[in-house]
């Protein structure tokens, strides 16, 4: 453990330097101002936001990482939107659009042999013999119960089927956290996703069964069907955006530590009621940004032993994707990205704290801990486990991986009024924050990032955590 005595005070003077409420306000004012009315996926204003953020990285001397041509890394996207009509046909019964299923990717006429996996795990694929067939399986892994989870374990599963033959994809839902019809509500729209190449692309349908509704689909020789009509796909770009610092120690700089957020939020949409269409994102996720940038400028200034990867995702909103699509062709081997250390938020309703989602499922507690209490704050893990927080936000795409990866929130002790007043709403605006607050929080949260940059021994998940052998398989440890 890195001691905030001696060695770490200079650290906090140097974090100090950098680290000023004029420049918060400032970067805030600006990424959730609204001239960039939301920072919608696609939107041109947050093509102007990257621009920003790159220029920033120049400002303070980040660099490009080797294998880029620029701090953009391009991530191809598509809108999908919702067919106006459709029938799938499995063991003879027939179901319809949005009634009974939902079509999350692909929708090209098809039939042909099924085969029921069970949870769709490789042994299950594996087992089933599924080249040419259209496969069906229980949502999830059987441990995970919630639907967002569901979704991220979807795209592995629907990777895997299409690698190995799979015909189409369908996925029975039965899940009491989100029902049918406010499932409908979220997937019934037009929905953004990666813009797979065509022959990587499957069809893919969530379907309102469980298992004991088809228990016919375990019989052998049963057949199936989809068609679909007036489904359209728009192609368009967005952009991650990628900066480096190398590290000092001729060892140690060949580790990366990952500073991640979210740069994007939901657009323009309903108004509240005063009429406000713009849904500013000052705290979901301008804060976050700027805690990265807060980073950045401070590391490039003075770095540390480990190189420093600044990351700021696009579509988040969307899914997670920009993160997905980061992890999935990263210039970095993920094996050299020793942490990630992620910054989002919904609000705060305590400015006494920091909240991490993950605090104790790493070996960096006691350095976020020291690095918090140094500027007056306490610091608290997850205060509502039950929303499943953790798998929630970028972090997870690098967790899944087996890289450790807490995300750092301002401080909140309870999904209340406070919270809700500004989630995804259009009062979530600049001029709402506690910016007193803010800079003993992006002051934390970037001595954290000294202290981990620096540490001796190497940080990792805790013995005993759902993603330690990931991480074991990960490093060769």
């Amino acid at each position: 453990m890195v001691s905030i005595s001696g060695f770490a005070q200079s650290e906090k003077d140097k974090t100090s330097e950098t680290v000023n409420q004029a420049t918060i306000k400032s970067h805030i004012g600006f990424l959730a101002s609204d001239a960039l009315r939301g920072r919608d996926t696609g939107s041109a204003e947050l093509d102007i936001a990257a621009e920003y953020i790159k220029s920033r990285f120049v400002q303070y001397g980040v660099s490009t990482v080797e294998g880029m041509d620029s701090y953009f890394q391009n991530v191809p996207l598509r809108t999908l939107k919702p067919a106006t009509s459709g029938t799938l046909t499995l063991a003879g019964d027939s179901f319809t659009l949005r009634d009974d299923f939902l079509l999350l990717e692909g929708g090209e006429t098809l039939q042909g042999p099924m085969v029921f996996v069970d949870y769709g795990t490789t042994e299950d694929l594996e087992k089933g013999k599924i080249e040419g067939k259209i496969v069906v399986a229980l949502c999830g892994d059987g441990t995970e119960q919630s639907p967002r989870a569901w979704f991220r374990i979807s795209g592995e599963k629907r990777k895997q089927a299409k690698e190995m033959g799979a015909l189409a994809l369908v996925e029975l839902y039965n899940s009491t956290q989100l029902p049918w019809s406010v499932l409908v509500r979220f997937l019934g729209g037009d929905q953004v996703g990666i813009d797979e190449e065509e022959e990587s692309s499957l069809t893919h349908v969530w379907m309102n069964r469980s298992q004991d509704d088809l228990a016919n689909l375990t019989k052998k020789k049963q057949t199936g069907s989809l068609s679909i009509s007036g489904n359209e796909k728009i192609e368009f770009n967005s952009k991650n955006i990628v900066g480096y610092v190398e590290g000092t120690d001729p060892e140690l700089k060949n580790e990366f530590v990952v500073y991640s957020a979210h740069y994007d939020h939901v657009g323009v949409g309903r108004a509240d009621a005063e009429g406000d269409t713009i849904y500013n994102g000052a705290r979901d996720n301008a804060v976050g940004t700027v805690t990265v940038l807060s980073a950045a400028e401070n590391l490039a200034k003075y770095p540390t032993k480990r190189s420093a990867l600044f990351v700021l995702f696009t579509a988040e909103e969307k899914g997670l994707i920009g993160s997905q699509y980061f992890i999935e062709n990263s210039p970095i081997d993920p094996s050299q990205m020793v942490y990630c250390f992620n910054s989002d938020n919904g609000g705060y309703n305590d400015t006494s704290i920091a909240t991490v989602i993950g605090l104790g499922r790493t070996t960096a507690e006691d350095m976020i801990k020291e690095a918090c209490e140094s500027f007056g704050l306490g610091v608290t893990d997850d205060p509502a486990p039950e929303q499943n927080l953790f798998d929630r936000s970028d972090n997870v795409r690098f967790a899944a991986k087996g890289i450790p990866a807490p995300t750092f929130g301002m401080g909140f002790t309870a999904f209340d009024a406070e919270i809700t007043k500004y989630y995804h709403q259009p009062a979530d605006e600049p001029e709402t924050l506690d910016y007193d607050y803010l800079e003993k929080f992006f002051r934390s949260y970037v001595l954290s990032c000294r202290l981990i940059g620096n540490a001796d021994e190497t940080p990792f998940w805790t013995e005993g955590d759902k993603y330690f052998e990931a991480g074991k398989q990960l490093y060769n440890k």
